[in-house]
């Protein structure tokens, strides 16, 4: 049985919250599509939004409001996130990310554990950080990535972030596990950008799976081929 929390029991229209695992490659918005096509042949034209986008090629807990619960979309974006996040230290990227093609040779043999700890210190608290190029935000009213992968050059501006939490989780050469509790608006791709600078090295986010939104956990949330089945089912 899939988890799925209703304002009324059964109601979609009325207000319905799904905790979604969103699998690899896929994009926020076909997450939300997919749930719109599975319940249009039982609630017709349906509002449905999602609480947060998370990159095609991060994984973890996805917010789907229905009705009239997607006016809670901004209540539940506000909520702490928490990420586990795989940076690489020794090239970067222009995405921040392996959307794109890690480049240079930077050193890291003088990275460990210790050294990431006094490091990670000036990342906790009130933050400037620079969005990737590659990212959703609109710039000059035209999304930044779209931008981007047209070779345009973009001035990105800084804006501040909360990141509450950096916790080591483990650290193999040149891989960083990094557990990550943040507010509203943080890239965890800048952060690993901003950290292989920090490091005197260079780095990209290899891996990201968002493990908690708000009090909600990725331990609770259904599967995507299980909600599918799910909804297809109802009568």
């Amino acid at each position: 049985m899939c988890k799925i929390i209703f304002q009324e029991e059964g109601d979609f229209h009325a207000g319905a919250l799904m905790l979604v695992d969103k699998p690899l490659h896929w994009t926020s918005f076909d997450v939300v599509n997919k749930i719109r096509c599975c319940l249009k042949p039982l609630c017709g034209n349906l509002k449905v939004g999602h609480a947060g986008t998370l990159d095609p090629l991060a994984t973890g807990l996805v917010l789907v409001c229905t009705g009239k619960w997607t006016k809670r979309i901004e209540e539940f974006m506000a909520d702490e996130k928490e990420y586990v996040a795989d940076i690489r230290f020794g090239a970067v990227t222009p995405s921040y990310d392996l959307e794109t093609a890690p480049e240079g040779d930077f050193p890291v043999g003088h990275i460990d554990v210790d050294y990431l700890q006094h490091v990670l210190k000036d990342f906790v608290g009130t933050i400037t950080q620079v969005p990737p190029v590659y990212s959703a935000i609109r710039v000059n009213g035209d999304r930044a990535y779209k931008k981007a992968r047209k070779g345009n050059a973009l001035d990105m501006p800084g804006r501040e972030v909360e990141v509450k939490e950096l916790e080591i989780i483990e650290y193999t050469p040149p891989v960083l596990r990094l557990r990550v509790a943040c507010g509203k608006g943080t890239y965890i791709r800048s952060l690993a950008n901003d950290i292989g600078r920090a490091c005197a090295s260079g780095a990209y986010l290899a891996a990201l799976r968002r493990t908690r939104n708000g009090h909600f956990t990725v331990g609770e949330a259904n599967k995507m081929e299980d909600l599918i089945a799910f909804l297809q089912k109802k009568p």
